[in-house]
């Protein structure tokens, strides 16, 4: 027998349709109920609910009741970087229809990915920083650089703090939808919320996207040099 027999577990449940569209849901990194979770993926909540229990069982998904609802969010950091590995090496999807193909660009656009900045966004950013030399790409994490500890204590990220957390700094993420890599991480989350605090962006309607606020063109063509997005 194998040293993890349970990894065949596992399998099963990212293989069902219904639960890795519940899945990819929960990718935006926050918390949604049965019903929220049933219409992104086309079922009933009551479907959904069975799909929820057995991902709650199986650790890939955790829940919180706050009154009559139940809550559900992805288990933690690594089970969002096995989905976004999965999809990296998953064909395309098949777009059927002219909302699919609009949900589609958004999230190529700009999109969270779990807790940090991802999409076409994301790997600019990224390529900014390290064309500025805040950040030097090593073999699975990137590198801050003594003028980017500057650049980012202007830009309001306490450093320091963010290093003491129990989890990766600066993860090297490949995304995706742009095949190439985006910052992930502690510092990667501080960034994307730090945009969403100062407005530059905002969550769409629905999904994982987000849009670039106006006030969040002219910062990113200001301090990154991003000016087509």
């Amino acid at each position: 027998m194998g040293a993890n027999p349970k990894m065949a577990e596992l399998v099963s449940l990212l293989g069902e349709t219904s639960r890795a569209a519940i899945l990819t849901s929960l990718m935006d990194g926050r918390f949604h109920t049965a019903s929220e979770l049933a219409l992104e993926a086309g079922i009933t909540p009551q479907t959904a609910s069975f799909h929820l229990a057995k991902m709650t069982a199986g650790m890939l998904v955790t829940a919180e009741k706050h009154g009559r609802y139940r809550y559900y969010k992805l288990a933690g950091q690594e089970i969002a970087q096995i989905l976004e590995t999965l999809l990296t090496i998953s064909k395309p999807a098949e777009i059927r229809s002219l909302r699919q193909s609009i949900q589609m660009r958004a999230l190529c656009e700009a999109r969270t990915c779990y807790d940090h900045l991802a999409g076409k966004l994301g790997v600019r950013l990224t390529q900014s920083l390290m064309d500025n030399k805040y950040i030097e790409k090593g073999q699975e994490e990137f590198t801050v650089t003594p003028v980017g500890e500057r650049f980012f204590t202007e830009f309001g990220l306490d450093l320091p703090a963010l290093r003491k957390q129990r989890r990766s700094f600066s993860r090297i993420c490949l995304d995706w939808s742009e095949r190439q890599h985006h910052l992930a991480g502690t510092l990667g989350h501080a960034i994307v919320s730090r945009l969403f605090e100062m407005k530059w962006i905002e969550r769409a309607a629905s999904g994982r996207a987000v849009i670039v606020t106006e006030q969040g063109r002219a910062g990113l063509e200001r301090d990154f040099g991003i000016s087509d997005i």
